[in-house]
């Protein structure tokens, strides 16, 4: 089962499940997405409905448009440590973003006038589906709602600013989260699962979910640990090698480029990227 967040025709705001190039509207059953996590189960019943909208008559909004939590992980791809010249670190590298940094699937990614360093981040989103805390690597499958892409654009000058990496990736609406997100069952086994990021068609990044340097259960171990973990909180769990970053010439996002993150089994992620105004 896929399900998003979104704009009706009307302007308002809903959520519901989505249907082959369509959606039924579910926003009379909880206000927001978040909400109704809990009750996945039951919501699966209600694909059956006839369709509400098309999806090109819908705004797409991130899956998750209010998370109380953006949990992002620095340097967890072996290819993109490797490719900085680094050894894995000990334990997580966390930072936090902002739900105001971040857009829906087909909405405007903004590079800042403040940078040309724009680099593009392909990662897999991880949503918690229920309040929880101290979960153990064992008991993870029983507090994800599902995974949906991200791409987690990053002004890297800022983000060398000091050793926090919060600067460079908060910029207003440098980031993207969708188009939906997928629910375990619709994705099957996600460690096999491929990500691939392109940049005008050409194909940028690309690995495995197994090249995690701290996998899935390991980061939720840790990160409920810390923090008490609610329903709609989203753990981005790092992008792979290929950063524009590392490319001689560097490779930044411009005005005009068009970037893609998809992730077999979960969705493709396209987003159009403009010069702030």
């Amino acid at each position: 089962m896929k399900l998003m967040s979104f704009r009706r025709p009307d302007g308002s705001r809903s959520w519901g499940v989505v249907k082959p190039d369509s959606v039924v509207d579910l926003g009379h059953l909880a206000p927001s997405l978040k909400h109704a996590l809990w009750a996945t189960s039951s919501l699966a019943e209600e694909a059956a409905r006839h369709a509400d909208f098309a999806l090109d008559e819908v705004h797409f909004l991130p899956p998750i448009p209010d998370p109380d939590k953006i949990i992002c992980v620095g340097l967890n791809y072996m290819t993109h440590i490797k490719e900085g010249g680094r050894e894995p670190p000990p334990k997580p590298i966390i930072f936090a973003r902002f739900a105001n940094s971040q857009v829906g699937h087909g909405e405007k990614l903004i590079r800042p006038n403040v940078s040309e360093t724009y680099d593009y981040e392909g990662e897999l989103a991880v949503v918690i589906g229920r309040r929880c805390r101290h979960v153990k690597q064992a008991d993870v499958a029983s507090v994800i709602a599902g995974y949906a892409c991200y791409n987690e654009g990053s002004v890297r000058e800022w983000q060398r600013h000091s050793g926090q990496f919060t600067p460079g990736k908060n910029f207003f609406h440098s980031g993207s989260f969708g188009p939906w997100l997928a629910t375990p069952e619709e994705v099957g086994d996600i460690t096999q699962a491929h990500l691939i990021t392109r940049l005008n068609g050409e194909e940028v990044q690309h690995a495995t979910i197994d090249d995690l340097c701290f996998d899935i259960p390991t980061l939720i171990e840790y990160v409920s640990t810390f923090t008490q973990l609610e329903a709609g909180d989203v753990i981005v769990t790092g992008t792979t090698g290929g950063v524009g970053a590392y490319r001689k010439p560097p490779l930044w996002m411009k005005p005009g480029d068009t970037v893609e993150v998809e992730i077999t089994g979960v969705g493709l992620l396209r987003n159009e990227v403009v010069a702030e105004g």
